[in-house]
């Protein structure tokens, strides 16, 4: 792969500073010997620019070399690493500047221990090679990552949302209705809205939405939910009102090409939330909500907030996970998605939010989950409902999850229901808030006995419960962490 006009000013900045170190100058002597300000050297070695032709030749000139030398694309050994990484366009890649990081400053750690951190560099990537780890997933890893940072509320996009808003004229109990969106989309930015079915597009029935930019065509599938169509409507909208550019052009991800494309459907995602479900509505709610001292009284409101609101049970969680922590000091809680073809014993986690650190819940790779979550005793009493035809609507369950092994308690709240437009493919999700000072103090439900509590664990293969009825796998993993235990307990018996 060819080095972009970046790289290439990283690649001669950092040329330029081993040069300059390996003759023992400062930046001030170098500075000086070619006439230039020091100012100005420092921003070429950070890569911030690239010098003219005659400033090369007077730099070659203050360390004894020549142009050409200068100029080279060719490093030493010890800098050859540093080439390597450029080539790969990892740095393109890696969205560094979310997370306060220049590029130039990290090749310059790079190039103080080379050989180490490449050597560290390529460990990782030969690690997301052998778990099979993909660009996109590492993208969308990045991205969690990035909501974790910020305590997933981001005050910009709330701003944007209420400037909306306002300026859409609606009143503020007025609800952002799937007609409304379709009509400011067709009349401010020119869309044409179609429905579509499996007769007109057989091959896009497993998609909500798909969106032709030259035509400003958006289909939509005919079988969504109210609420599937508004949030799609409204995600449509952010693309447009914010100025999001670079977009994935199909409700769900069919290819990803950048990780501006992953940050902007999270941008446009979470302003769909904040126009359906307004921030100072839910805080008002939430606050209701957690003083209830009962779980039928909050498992009766739960569902009114879903009618209220005309917002999908996941929409829903994710808002209330946006507010807990900024207006509740409520921020020890995972986000879970867990879908389930009918008839499969194959449990997939789709998506995956942990706020302060990782918590149990949270994903395990070729293992399987523990059937005692309640996410995943909703999947089973709601694939014998959809059997028996008595479904109605969502199922919202609730327990408190001990985790054997740790000292760690979890609320969890799951709502499960089919997941519309797609036929046979059932989902769950949940929102698990760790069981500390902080909930204890706002959730008054929290201590209501009909809340069941269960012993769970993260996996089978990693569960020592020798008479669990829902075990569907050996404990594999438990036994190998015992053995290396033993063998450990063995080594330093005997002074090793």
């Amino acid at each position: 792969m060819d080095l972009n006009s970046g790289n290439i000013r990283l690649l001669f900045g950092l040329k330029l500073r081993q040069m300059r170190l390996d003759k023992s100058l400062t930046q001030l002597e170098l500075a000086e010997r070619a006439g230039l300000s020091q100012s100005y050297i420092n921003e070429i070695e950070k890569g911030k620019k690239y010098p003219k032709t005659e400033k090369i030749i007077a730099l070659a000139k203050a360390m004894d070399t020549t142009y050409d030398v200068l100029v080279s694309l060719q490093l030493n050994k010890k800098m050859e690493p540093i080439y390597q990484l450029l080539r790969s366009d990892l740095l393109t890649d890696l969205p560094l500047g979310m997370f306060g990081i220049e590029p130039g400053d990290l090749l310059e750690l790079l190039s103080e221990a080379p050989i180490k951190l490449s050597a560290f560099i390529s460990t990782v990537v030969e690690m997301a090679r052998s778990h099979n780890v993909t660009l996109p997933q590492f993208y969308f890893t990045v991205m969690r990552t990035y909501q974790e940072l910020h305590d997933n509320y981001f005050p910009d996009i709330e701003d944007a949302a209420d400037a909306f808003l306002a300026e859409s004229g609606l009143p503020a109990g007025e609800l952002v209705s799937d007609a409304f969106l379709s009509e400011y989309l067709t009349t401010h930015y020119g869309y044409e809205i179609v429905l579509f079915t499996e007769e007109t597009f057989p091959t896009l029935t497993r998609l909500r939405s798909a969106f032709i930019p030259d035509e400003k065509l958006l289909l939509l599938n005919q079988r969504l939910t109210t609420d599937q169509r508004v949030f799609t409507l409204g995600r449509e909208l952010a693309f447009q009102y914010m100025n999001l550019t670079a977009r994935p052009l199909t409700s769900t991800w069919v290819e990803v090409d950048t990780f501006e494309q992953v940050l902007n459907n999270f941008r446009a995602s979470y302003f769909a939330g904040a126009i359906l479900i307004r921030r100072e509505a839910l805080r008002q709610q939430l606050e209701t909500l957690l003083n209830l001292t009962t779980w039928a009284e909050a498992s009766t409101m739960f569902m009114a907030l879903l009618d209220q609101f005309q917002a999908t049970p996941e929409t829903l969680l994710l808002r209330m996970s946006n507010l807990l922590p900024r207006f509740f000091g409520i921020d020890e809680f995972v986000f879970l998605r867990l879908e389930q073809e009918n008839n499969s014993p194959v449990v997939n986690l789709t998506r995956e939010i942990h706020l302060s650190r990782l918590h149990n819940p949270h994903g395990t790779t070729d293992e399987h989950y523990c059937r005692r979550w309640v996410a995943l005793t909703s999947l089973q009493e709601l694939e014998e409902k959809l059997k028996q035809n008595t479904y109605t609507e969502p199922l919202l369950r609730a327990q408190l999850s001990d985790y054997i092994g740790s000292q760690n308690t979890y609320l969890i709240l799951s709502f499960t229901r089919p997941l519309t437009p797609i036929k046979y493919l059932n989902h769950s999700v949940l929102l698990g808030i760790l069981v500390n000072d902080a909930s204890r103090s706002r959730i008054r439900f929290l201590d209501d006995p009909a809340i069941q509590h269960r012993e769970v664990n993260e996996s089978c293969e990693r569960c020592p419960l020798t008479d669990c009825r829902e075990r569907v796998a050996p404990p594999t993993e438990l036994k190998r962490q015992q053995r290396m235990a033993a063998i450990k307990q063995t080594l330093k018996s005997l002074g090793v």
